[in-house]
């Protein structure tokens, strides 16, 4: 590698951190917003967020990574171009073929990361996420220990805690109950517990009273209470997250056992086969788009005011690329035989680039010169 191109690939590498960066942040804050108050409003703590939003950061990075390498080598190249080190280089006999080495090798690098978070670290984060969700869900203590608040742990079941003591005690009590429609029923008491007796957990209301609303009667009885258990055990089962997605299958597995997986999970093969060489044709997608960007703007000529009509038309080539990978995927969940399509969005980008490439390092045809404008004027 000379000396051009390590310098070329580390303004690529600097320029896809920063790009990384700030759309990992951008698309963070987007989705914190919503995953912040899903979490908090179920009586979780902030560390259940933070160890929420780590295990998210592999999806969004896979995400938002394509999209920095297309920005990394449109920027470096169009900085490179205004500054005249690309017209330098070119000018003293280096092809656009060969100042794509640096580019090419970039490609390889951030797909060889692409590589180990689509295909390692993903699945596995997207599992210990799912585990969590199930327990979070399953705790319901921790949903209706939240003061002050009306909460809703399963649907048709509103429960609302005034206060709540060091010692566990609840104070000002309301439980409204109208899954069964025909008659609803809702409790208040001053004080209660919450009882594990083995068997599940129960809310012990003590000093209320409860209202039964009969819909066909049309009638509201009332009873009071010195003391009333409430089971709540069974509001757990309204969130059932026993069966796994098949973005959390590790990609070992989807190797090796997808005739399992299918009698076990229910899974057909076409989404088996999609989902695992979706995993592989994000890192060839990365060499596409970095090379697509790089030779889009070789086509240009020096201009002090930039690029301009290059870099949109390599937005527009990453745009198509996209649309192509949002295509091939239900041809390849319908014929798993058809797998090979999904790598058609990579191929296309190469094949592009190598056309403008091709374009780029061809000599501009001059006019040649006639016999009069050579001869020396005459006196």
């Amino acid at each position: 590698m000379s000396r051009f191109d390590g310098y070329f690939l580390r303004q690529l590498l600097i320029l896809f951190g920063f790009f990384t960066l700030v759309l990992v942040g951008v698309f963070w804050i987007t989705r914190s917003v919503s995953l912040f108050d899903r979490v908090i409003s179920g009586g979780q703590s902030a560390m259940v967020f933070l160890e929420f939003t780590a295990l998210t950061l592999p999806t969004l990075i896979r995400t938002v990574m394509p999209m920095a390498v297309f920005a990394a080598a449109v920027y470096a190249t169009n900085r490179l171009s205004r500054e005249s080190e690309l017209t330098v280089m070119l000018a003293t006999g280096s092809s656009p073929w060969r100042l794509a080495r640096a580019v090419f090798l970039f490609g390889l690098v951030t797909g060889l990361m692409m590589a180990a978070i689509s295909v390692f670290l993903r699945p596995a984060s997207v599992e210990q996420l799912e585990q969590r969700q199930a327990e979070v869900a399953g705790d319901v203590t921790a949903q209706l220990l939240n003061e002050g608040e009306f909460l809703h742990p399963a649907s048709g079941v509103t429960v609302y805690i005034g206060r709540i003591d060091l010692d566990g005690t609840l104070y000002e009590v309301f439980v409204s109950d109208r899954r069964d429609r025909a008659s609803t029923v809702t409790y208040s008491s001053k004080t209660a517990y919450l009882v594990n007796n083995g068997s599940g957990i129960h809310l012990v209301m003590v000093d209320g009273v409860a209202l039964r609303l009969d819909q066909q009667g049309r009638t509201l009885s009332s009873t009071l209470f010195e003391d009333a258990s409430y089971d709540i055990s069974e509001l757990a089962h309204g969130n059932d997250m026993s069966q796994r997605s098949l973005e959390a299958i590790p990609t070992l597995e989807l190797l090796e056992n997808r005739q399992a997986l299918t009698a076990n999970e229910g899974f057909s093969e076409g989404e088996l086969v999609d989902e695992l060489h979706q995993r592989f044709s994000w890192i060839a997608i990365c060499v596409a788009v970095a090379m697509a960007g790089y030779a889009t703007l070789m086509l240009g000529s020096f201009s002090r005011f930039g690029l301009w009509p290059q870099i949109f038309g390599a937005f527009t080539i990453l745009v198509l690329l996209e649309g192509v990978r949002g295509f091939v995927s239900p041809i390849v969940i319908d014929d798993p035989a058809l797998w090979a399509v999904l790598y058609l969005p990579a191929v296309i980008g190469i094949l592009i680039s190598c056309l403008f490439l091709l374009i780029a390092g061809r000599p501009l045809l001059r006019k040649k010169p006639r016999e009069s404008d050579l001869a020396w004027p005459q006196a």
